[in-house]
């Protein structure tokens, strides 16, 4: 599998340790950076990552930042990515199952190397199992109405 990486300096040390561990389970990695712990910015390389995942390039990807909650929502910008926040082997594993999340995300500051290894192998052996979860995917591409009735503001605001 070719697999998109990208990340802010916070996140370079996860990433330098996800990349070495893609390359020795056989997988090929293109590495979108960032390369050094100089301070950048996230949105650059995390979207590089993710425009190579939906353009074909590479078959899925792997973003990391600090927390990586700012490159989640980076990474779900570039329209046809879906990208979950990650950080154990089950949230690796339920991004694929129900969610089927061609990108994943995770901060370097919050989640050790071996659960970012164990979530990322989970993410890639699962496989989608589409059904109710599918009817969900396909409502995020949807405008949706509130349901008939429904008033989201209380009563006198």
């Amino acid at each position: 599998m070719k697999i998109a990486l990208g990340t802010d300096h916070a996140g370079l040390p996860l990433k330098e340790c996800i990349k070495a561990y893609l390359t020795e389970l056989g997988h090929e990695v293109v590495d979108y950076g960032c390369y050094s712990k100089e301070s950048t910015h996230y949105p650059i390389f995390v979207q590089y990552a993710a425009k190579a995942v939906v353009n074909g390039i590479c078959d899925c990807g792997v973003v990391f930042g600090g927390s990586g909650n700012g490159e989640t929502i980076a990474a779900n910008k570039v329209k046809g990515v879906r990208c979950a926040l990650t950080w154990t082997a089950e949230t690796g594993r339920l991004a694929k199952e129900h969610n089927n999340a061609n990108v994943i995300s995770m901060g370097a500051r919050v989640v050790p190397k071996e659960d970012a290894k164990a979530a990322v192998k989970a993410w890639l052996e699962a496989k989608f199992e589409g059904g109710r979860h599918q009817t969900r995917i396909s409502m995020l591409e949807e405008d949706l109405d509130p349901p008939r009735g429904f008033d989201p503001l209380p009563s006198g605001v």
